[in-house]
């Protein structure tokens, strides 16, 4: 006859979940460690292979022939003015865009119709962006091959439904009985709005814009679409002026036949890049965090 071990049911389902939730952790430990250890040995290898090309002379000089004096200048400065544009044109039409849908429009089959595009749209191929900048702001409205507007208004529809999405679901974290409260004290829908519900959701919407400017710094497709040029050797002076990018740059310099190009040159592009992302995304978290301690 079996002993009695005193272990009830209860007892080893405790311990099985135990065991699940230990083993759970060590995958989810695992998955971040491959993650992590992945980026970080391929930003050293960049990092490392950057030494010595990284330099004043390589960022204040235009595009040579001979690696060691090459510059990064015209595609930084053309990158940082595409930029800019782009946060000036798609921040206040994706947030507006957001309030008029969650404040404004009807539950009605027109804006649902409207939803499902907008989420449909931002899965769209960026080559397909490129193409319709082409088509609307180069063959259409006669802006100009590669000039800073061009590029600017393709990446921006890119990034738009990007930008409203997450503006969105910022408005709509806002708790209702603050707008309520809000109606009881006499003000109308707009001061609501432009009093309670924006303040309380910019956190939200700042981190949102801050994803899709990080993804816009580095498309390059959209630019090969609208013929910007991959290499320019003077400084933008106008909005319609021939513009070149950091990725159209780095591109360029890959398909250099010489070592120095492929390696030392276009990784001082890339940690360029980079350092560029992240003062932009620094300068966005902090205008956020900004809005987090007033509110």
């Amino acid at each position: 006859m079996a002993a009695d071990t005193g272990e009830t049911p209860a007892d080893g389902f405790g311990r099985v979940s135990r065991t699940k939730d230990v083993v759970f952790r060590l995958l989810a430990l695992a998955a971040t460690l491959i993650g992590i250890v992945s980026l970080a040995a391929l930003l050293l290898n960049v990092a490392v292979d950057a030494v010595g090309w990284l330099d004043w002379q390589f960022l204040t000089n235009p595009p040579h022939p001979n690696p060691y004096e090459a510059g990064f200048l015209p595609a930084l400065v053309g990158s940082i003015a595409i930029m800019l544009m782009i946060a000036l044109v798609t921040f206040p039409l994706g947030v507006g865009a957001a309030v008029y849908l969650e404040e404004y429009a009807n539950d009605g089959y027109l804006t649902r119709f409207i939803q499902l595009n907008i989420a449909n749209l931002a899965g769209v191929p960026s080559v397909v962006y490129g193409l319709l900048g082409l088509g609307l702001f180069v063959g259409l409205f006669n802006i100009g091959y590669g000039n800073v507007l061009a590029a600017a208004f393709t990446i921006a529809l890119l990034i738009l439904p990007i930008v409203i999405i997450s503006a969105q679901e910022a408005i709509r974290a806002v708790p209702d009985s603050q707008r309520q409260a809000s109606y009881g004290m006499g003000a109308t829908k707009w001061q609501t709005i432009r009093n309670v519900v924006l303040p309380r959701a910019m956190p939200g919407i700042m981190t949102g814009t801050i994803l899709a400017l990080g993804r816009a710094i580095g498309e390059t497709a959209p630019l090969i679409m609208i013929a910007a040029p991959t290499t320019v050797f003077g400084l933008p002076n106008s909005f319609f002026s021939k513009v070149s990018a950091m990725p159209l740059q780095i591109y360029n310099w890959a398909s250099y036949p010489q070592t120095e190009f492929q390696y030392g040159v276009v990784a001082a592009g890339v940690v360029t890049l980079l350092v560029v992302l992240l003062t932009i995304n620094s300068i966005a978290i902090v205008i956020r965090n900004r809005y987090q301690q007033r509110t």
